[in-house]
């Protein structure tokens, strides 16, 4: 086999460039959101656009930085949903800040993957004291928190979706050892066919998802009339499948769900969890964020009694993806379940820091830590509060909107940045207008459905949105109605 000439020489950017490079970037950012609101918020292009823009195979040799930039408005802009635009209100936020874009270029620049302690300490020690500052913000118990100095502490995910999976995987891992401890002779094939864990309907599609990774049955409870997973349900649901011979282990509660920013009893689960000694996990991925605000800490009453929390600072606090805040009160369990311990990752101080490998699913890591310092050092928790405390009047005022007109109702209660609402009528008028809102392309909203009832989502996503946009947006929503019902005539 010939050997490689170690002493070949090849071309690269050099620093002067990427400095040209850099600066040119940074400019362009500035420009594209300072003016997003000049965009359609929606693109127009179909599948398959791209292909015909670009040549087939890669360059041989190496093109200007000046084509790449040029190209970005002609190839990739075309295709670009502008989530940042104040007229994108569909899914929740997804955050973006100045502080947060300059923290991602540092964090690639070190290139670490801080996996151990000693694979870069900075990016471990640094994500110790983060995940502290952000649980203290939240008012979270000590018992979550590594400065407690108990066993406790935070960790951050890439998703939320991570974070479910996590937590029911520690929580499976302790009951598998709990049963061997009382019965040492039962096996894991035993045991796992009869662990159930529980969630309410209105949960993330990523809470079942993780019961399917994680090999375990997952029952979707029903809600009461205002969408809240209750005690009384989770108890009876224990009691026949404890009845059934099933082995209850897991619950999900949600803080603000997906379809319509509900809130589970999280007081009344955490009663029954103690008493059942059932893990509690608690997806906060949205709402979470309001808890910086004293006045939305109500929310969470009953957070103490939970094993695990986890919210998004990627949805709402300014911080861009991705970065998931997890807090366990007992790591041991997760690190327990994922723990596989080759020699080369060994080292010296093992036990003295986390090892952050064994709180998560992949083995690498970036250094995501760099964006929550970057932020809340930049902003401070009195922007971050006036931010959060922003968002939730403008719902408030596309509320207001909708009630003054007598065609439209409010289906929901508005409690956050979300609005659910729909025209008087058939779920088939409502899907109507939300095609024709969307084709028009000024502003982008997704519908959900409960209980077979239809509505339409506004979400104030981004930290760009003022009253004069939820003006304009209103009046989209308003002139489809006109539009679609004078078709209707």
């Amino acid at each position: 086999m010939p050997k490689e000439d170690a002493h070949i020489q090849f071309e690269t950017m050099d620093a002067p460039e990427f400095t040209a490079f850099a600066k040119e970037m940074a400019d362009y950012i500035a420009k594209y959101l300072e003016n997003i609101r000049d965009r359609r918020v929606l693109p127009e292009v179909q599948p398959g656009y791209l292909r015909p823009l670009m040549p087939e195979t890669a360059p041989e040799q190496p093109e200007k930085w000046q084509d790449v930039m040029a190209d970005i408005e002609r190839v990739i802009m075309p295709g670009v949903t502008h989530w940042h635009s104040p007229r994108f209100h569909s899914y929740f936020p997804t955050a973006n800040s100045y502080p947060s874009i300059v923290a991602d270029m540092l964090s690639g620049a070190i290139a670490c993957i801080g996996f151990t302690w000693i694979a870069s300490p900075a990016c471990t020690e640094l994500e110790v004291l983060m995940m502290d500052w952000l649980g203290k913000m939240l008012e979270l118990p000590a018992e979550f928190l590594a400065c407690s100095g108990g066993k406790g502490g935070g960790v951050i995910q890439g998703t939320a979706s991570e974070a479910t999976l996590v937590a029911l995987l520690g929580a499976k891992a302790r009951m598998l050892h709990k049963l061997k401890e009382e019965s040492p002779s039962l096996t894991d094939e035993d045991i796992i066919p009869k662990l159930v864990g529980y969630c309410s309907k209105q949960a993330h599609s990523s809470v079942e998802r993780a019961g399917l990774l994680g090999g375990v049955k997952l029952r979707l409870l029903p809600t009461d009339k205002d969408r809240k997973l209750r005690g009384e349900t989770l108890v009876e649901a224990i009691r026949a499948d404890r009845e059934a011979g099933l082995i209850p282990f897991y619950v999900v509660a949600t803080l603000g769900t997906t379809s319509s920013c509900a809130f589970d009893a999280l007081d009344e689960i955490g009663d029954v969890t103690l008493r059942e000694k059932v893990w509690l996990h608690v997806d906060a991925a949205y709402a979470g964020s309001a808890f910086v605000c004293p006045e939305y800490r109500y929310l969470m009453k009953g957070i103490e009694k939970a094993e695990s929390f986890n919210f998004n600072p990627h949805k709402w606090m300014l911080v861009n993806f991705d970065c998931s805040a997890m807090w366990l009160k007992d790591p041991s369990w997760v690190v327990n379940a994922f723990n596989v311990d080759p020699l080369y990752l060994k080292h010296d101080m093992q036990g003295s820091a986390p090892d952050y490998r064994h709180w998560q699913i992949p083995l690498g890591r970036r250094f995501r830590s760099l964006k929550l310092w970057f932020v809340l050092r930049l902003y401070g928790v009195a922007n971050i509060q006036g931010h959060i405390r922003k968002q939730i009047a403008l719902a408030h005022q596309f509320e207001e909107s909708c009630k003054s007109d007598s065609r439209f109702e409010v289906v929901e209660e508005v409690l956050m940045g979300l609005v659910c609402f729909r025209l008087k009528g058939s779920n088939e008028i409502n899907e109507a207008l939300h095609k024709k809102i969307n084709a028009r392309g000024k502003i982008h909203l997704v519908p959900s459905k409960i209980d077979d009832t239809y509505f339409l989502r506004m979400a104030v996503c981004s930290r760009f949105c003022e009253v004069e946009d939820l003006d304009i947006s209103w009046k989209e929503v308003a002139d489809s109605a006109d539009e679609l019902l004078a078709e209707k005539k």
